[in-house]
Parts: C-alpha cells; sequence; structure tokens
C-alpha cells in the first residue's frame, strides 16, 4: 500500500508499505515519480520528492504499485536571495525578516542553496519555508544581541519553556510562534549550531537572562507540515512544539553528538493531534519525549502552562543510541493520554518504551499503546518509573520513599498501558522495569506476545533513575506496585522488584 504525506507545493513524503513494515522495508523497492526525472531504489518506507510543481496530479510508482496525489497550490514563490540572502553574509536574520514579510498568503519562500548563516528567524502563518537540499541554514555562533522569547508574551501566553515551567529563553534559529498553515519542509539541513559557541558548556544555567533555544521551537501553532529536512546540532531541545494542534512531521532526520547535553530528538509538550512519521533520530538525549507541563514547586504555584497531550501517533519510525527512544514524562502534569507507537525500530537506546513521573507531579499517563515494534540492543526495553529522581529534591526521602503518601492532586496516575506484539533483542539489563506509587500503582499494564533475547556481552547497569534500586543483568520483568497481565509465555519472567540500601 502506497500513500501521500505532508503534502506542500513543492513537497511530498510518500509512505511504501507503512501498514505493514515498521522504518526499513521487507525488500527495497525502485520507484519512480511519473513525468520527472526523479526516480530511486528505497529500502526505507519515507520517500520524501521535492522540486515539484504546484497545484498538479503526480503518479508515484513503487514496483508495480501507483499512488495519484496533487501537490498543494502556491500563491507565489519568493527566493530569498532576492531580499538580500546569501551564503556570503555573516548573518542572514535581517534579510530573512524582510523575504518572509514578502511571502504573500499562501506563498512559498525558498532558501538559496548554500550554507547560509542566521540569526533566528521568525516565520509567519499562511507560509512554506522551503529548504531544499543543498540548503544548509546554520545557526550563528555569537549570541550578543540574540532575541529572547519573554516566559508570556504581551498577549499573556506563555512563548518561552524550560523542562516544563514558563521561562525565558534564547529564539530557535527557526521560531513560529501563532502561526497558522504553515509548513517547513525540503531535503536542506537545519543547523542549530550547538556545536559551535558556548551553548553545550552551561546545560542547566541561565545567561543573559534566559535559557538555551532550540533549533526549531513552534509554539501555539495549528495546522504544521514539518518534512523532509535533517536537523543536527540543536543547542537544548531540538524540535520542540508547544501547545500545538494537527501537526504532521514526517521524513525528517534529527541527529545531535551523543555527549551533548539535553538534545531530545522531538518533543510535543501539551499538543493535540500529532502525527510523527517516517522519523530517524539519533540525539543525545532521549529521540521524542512526549510533555504536558509540570506542576511548580514551593511558593510557585503557575499552572497557566500546563495543557494536555493527546491523540499522538508515531510510526515508522527509527529511533538509535538515545537515552530512550519513546519516553512520557517527567513532564506529565497536564495529562498525557491517547498516544500510539506503531511499526517502529528502537536500536542502542538505553531504554525502549519510557515513563517517568514522581510525587508532586500530579496528572496522569494513560491510554499508551505501543504495537508491532522490535527493539535491538536496548538497555531496560520497558521502563515505567514513579519515582523519577528530577529535579533538585528528587532524591529526597518525600519522593524516593517506598512507605505511601496522602493520595492527593499532585499523586501522578499511570494507567492502561498496552504492549502487543514487540520483538526484544539484544537486551542488556531488563526485559521491563515497572515501579508505581505504593498510593498509586501501575494500573492496567497489558503484555501479550512479547518475545526476549539478551545480549550475551552485558554488563550490570541501571534499570530505572530511581533510588534503592540494584543493578541488573538480564533481568526479566521486574516490577513493585504495579498491576500487570501478561500471556502464558511471560509469565515466568515476571520478579518482584526488591530495594537495597
Amino acid at each position: 500500500m502506497l500513500s501521500a504525506l505532508a503534502v506542500t507545493p513543492y513537497t511530498v513524503t510518500v509512505l511504501i508499505h507503512a501498514d505493514t513494515a515498521r522504518y526499513h522495508l521487507e525488500r527495497p523497492f525502485s520507484w519512480r515519480l511519473e513525468g520527472t526525472e526523479l526516480r530511486g531504489v528505497s529500502d526505507i518506507v519515507p520517500v520524501f520528492l521535492e522540486g515539484l510543481l504546484p497545484d498538479r496530479v503526480y503518479t508515484f510508482w513503487a514496483g508495480q504499485e501507483k499512488l495519484f496525489f496533487r501537490t498543494a497550490p502556491c500563491a507565489g514563490l519568493i527566493d530569498a536571495a532576492d531580499y538580500g540572502v546569501s551564503p556570503d553574509a555573516a548573518d542572514n536574520a535581517p534579510a530573512f525578516a524582510a523575504a518572509v514579510a514578502a511571502v504573500p498568503m499562501g506563498g512559498t519562500l525558498r532558501v538559496p542553496e548554500g550554507r547560509i548563516a542566521s540569526g533566528p528567524i521568525f516565520l509567519k502563518s499562511d507560509m512554506t519555508f522551503w529548504l531544499p537540499e543543498g540548503a544548509t541554514l546554520a545557526a550563528i555562533a555569537d549570541r550578543a544581541g540574540w532575541p529572547i522569547l519573554p516566559d508570556h508574551d504581551a498577549a499573556g501566553r506563555v512563548v518561552g519553556t524550560w523542562e516544563g515551567l514558563p521561562a525565558a529563553s534564547f529564539a530557535s534559529p527557526v521560531t513560529a510562534i501563532g502561526c497558522n498553515n504553515l509548513a517547513i519542509t525540503g531535503r536542506g539541513t537545519l543547523d542549530g549550531g550547538g556545536d559551535r559557541g558556548d551553548w553545550w558548556t552551561w546545560p542547566k544555567e541561565t545567561r543573559e537572562g534566559a535559557r538555551r533555544p532550540r533549533t526549531l521551537f513552534l509554539a501555539h501553532c495549528t495546522d504544521v507540515v514539518l518534512s523532509g529536512m535533517g536537523v543536527c546540532n540543536s543547542p537544548s531541545w531540538t524540535v520542540h512544539l508547544y501547545r500545538c494542534d494537527r501537526l504532521t512531521a514526517a521524513a525528517m532526520r534529527i541527529t545531535n553528538p551523543a555527549d551533548s547535553p539535553n538534545t531530545d530528538g522531538f518533543d510535543p509538550e501539551s499538543c493535540t493531534q500529532v502525527q510523527v512519521r517516517g522519523l530517524h533520530i539519533s540525539v543525545g538525549d532521549d529521540c521524542i519525549a512526549v510533555k504536558a507541563g509540570k506542576r511548580g514547586t514551593g511558593e510557585d504555584t503557575r499552572d497557566d502552562h500546563i495543557a494536555p497531550t493527546r491523540h499522538l501517533t508515531i510510526a515508522n519510525c527509527l529511533m538509535e543510541d538515545g537515552h530512550g527512544a519513546v519516553v512520557m514524562g517527567s513532564e506529565m502534569s497536564g495529562d498525557i493520554t491517547d498516544v500510539d507507537i506503531t511499526r517502529c525500530e528502537f536500536k542502542g537506546t538505553d531504554r525502549g518504551l519510557r515513563i517517568k513521573t514522581r510525587r508532586g507531579r500530579g496528572g496522569q499517563v494513560a491510554r499508551i499503546a505501543m504495537v508491532d515494534v522490535a527493539m535491538d540492543g536496548v538497555g531496560t526495553a520497558l521502563a515505567i518509573n514513579a519515582f523519577y529522581y528530577c529535579d533538585a529534591d528528587g532524591k529526597s526521602a518525600a519522593v524516593q520513599s517506598r512507605d505511601p503518601a496522602p493520595v492527593d492532586d499532585t499523586t501522578p496516575l499511570i494507567a492502561d498501558i498496552t504492549v502487543t506484539n514487540v520483538q526484544l533483542r539484544g537486551v542488556r539489563h531488563a526485559a521491563g522495569a515497572f515501579l508505581g506509587l505504593p498510593e498509586a500503582p501501575l494500573r492496567g499494564l497489558r503484555l501479550t506476545g512479547v518475545t526476549v533475547g539478551y545480549d550475551a556481552d552485558a554488563e550490570p547497569g541501571e534499570t530505572l533513575m530511581a533510588c534503592h534500586l540494584p543493578s541488573a543483568r538480564h533481568a526479566g520483568l521486574l516490577h513493585r506496585f504495579a498491576q500487570i497481565e501478561t500471556d502464558a509465555a511471560l509469565t515466568d519472567l515476571l520478579e518482584d522488584m526488591t530495594d537495597v540500601g
């Protein structure tokens, strides 16, 4: 089966056998776009095409299968070079501002080829930002004069955020706030510049009154397409979506060095109706991290930033070498619900599916389904942790005590997690580690059709980031304060989790 996704005036993502394959196809497919010179061979599900004509019907062939699709219309193509954007300029931000302003409603801005240095670029509604093959948009290293997003704008909306709380933050190299009907697409590269300047030397600090920027940041946006591009070298989280609705991300490549701090790959926070399909992510932290804000502590009682993330689909993606492949939390105070993870591949991540929270968060993580996923070389494949030791008090007795605490609106809940038809190969530490709260046990965890194989050369390691737990090697399904249903093939792997120290 073939399908067209993330259609813009000049680009499209075609998915080959997305209904049966994971990220890699069972066999390579020769493909061609009828009437053009575009053709090739693909061994992965997503095929990204650019250089198309607007409002035109095309026929795509993969083997003997064909797909008809129509590109979106374009009200006018603007070449950023005509407004002074050039590889020769030290900072193209002013030229980009003029070029964006010139784009008509429903028009497209094309970035010229070459390495284009720029400070933050601010997009607007009803436009396509086209970064074609051969173009690299590279953030400048010097942050002097770099725009700062306040925690709240003049309309009272949260725009600057940091780890689930409102906070002044440096604007991202590409920033969109309050934009509707926006597409950011093309086979080019968005380079966040984290490897230049000093961004990675102050991961948890504030400088010049602001937190580190993302590379691509969208807030309060609706009807958005992100497709095709490579995003790399992020100063902090790479692609951060905050309070966005109806967004599709397709066929992107997100890469950061393994030792770059807090460089999550793709973070939807307090978003609804988001599709993530055909992404390849390898980063220095979690690959996909789903968030919903967090409660303040002490005298900080703000809650205007807290809203749910729900109706999220993650499919046909490849996650490699991050801390976690698909992660919920730990910022989940607004609820994370109705998440489907289907036909994906996880390779070499510390954890596979990971849910993390702690006392004081409130909110719930519920109705999470993972189906037909293959994990290879993962540390702990399935990790659910209600004692995650984040924040300054994370290792305190109030957070880490295994004695029941009073149940109130700050008690987080985890329920209805379904894992079906999942292959685990080369597990190092544990097939699963599930630690609920004694006052609010994990409910409705169902595991069926899970097969487990271990890495013979594995060394003992940490299963969950919680206090009082021993290291493990080749463990089965460790659990405490958790209600688990399994098929008969998994019952021998169930093992009570015990504390040490």
